[in-house]
């Protein structure tokens, strides 16, 4: 019997999801564990300033969830999760994270978590709060900060 049957992959849908959940499928298919995936949209505030050009770009929390359940599919589909392994939730991220791994009774749940420095240190992180909240495992996928991504971009670009 696997360690793990049931894993969670949680996203934030930037670029670095793919990364993350590259990794969550290699673990799972090593396990032969089921992967699902949540993605989650905080609530959007109703009040929207309106410019002096009279536009109001107004993107409201169902439009959020529009937008993110393409992405969230398009992810899905890259790793072979199928529809009803993955969802988008609306609310807190850090409970509603706990929460699907709770409601799904997974046995580890897999996040990025990016190096912290200066101010970041005072702010409780996601991943540190879904460490502390969560009844299961929680492997945190270290992604590389975006300071020394660039480098290494302009590096290969100039050939210096």
């Amino acid at each position: 019997m696997a360690v793990y049957q049931r894993i969670l992959l949680a996203v934030d849908l930037s670029p670095d999801s793919l990364l993350i959940g590259q990794r969550a499928r290699a673990l799972a298919s090593a396990l032969g564990a089921e992967l699902g995936i949540v993605h989650v949209v905080e609530p959007v505030l109703p009040i929207v300033p309106i410019p002096p050009d009279g536009v109001v770009p107004v993107t409201t929390t169902a439009e959020l969830v529009d937008i993110a359940q393409e992405h969230i599919g398009k992810l899905a589909q890259d790793l072979d999760v199928p529809q009803t392994r993955w969802a988008v939730v609306v609310g807190a991220i850090k409970n509603e994270i706990v929460r699907a791994a709770a409601d799904g009774k997974m046995d580890l749940i897999v996040i990025g978590s990016r190096g912290r420095h200066a101010l970041a240190f005072l702010i409780k992180p996601t991943e540190d709060a879904v460490v502390h909240q969560a009844r299961c495992d929680v492997l945190a996928v270290r992604l590389p900060e975006e300071e020394n991504v660039q480098r290494k971009s302009e590096r290969e670009t100039t050939g210096g």
